[in-house]
């Protein structure tokens, strides 16, 4: 997971004017820095598990598709058995 752009200085100076302490605007802009990189999904994120999921679902498609054409063939063997 690639970390997000997040402007920590930016928000402990919003943090400090609005008087918070130096070192509760400096925790608190470490927390939500540590949040958005390990909970917050990315552009990438999703683009990588889109992949996977339209990988698993050809291979489910073509894997079903086998399985009825493979069928499909059994059962024309058997009539064509039974009809001669």
């Amino acid at each position: 997971m690639e970390n997000i752009v997040y402007d920590t200085l930016a928000y402990v100076k919003k943090l400090k004017k609005a008087g918070f302490t130096d070192e509760q605007a400096e925790v608190q802009a470490e927390e939500i820095a540590h949040v958005l990189n390990d909970r917050i999904a990315t552009k990438t994120d999703l683009e990588k598990a889109l992949r996977e999921l339209e990988y698993k679902l050809k291979y489910q498609i073509i894997t079903a598709v086998g399985g009825m054409l493979a069928g499909a063939v059994i059962i024309i063997g058997v009539l064509i058995k039974i009809l001669h």
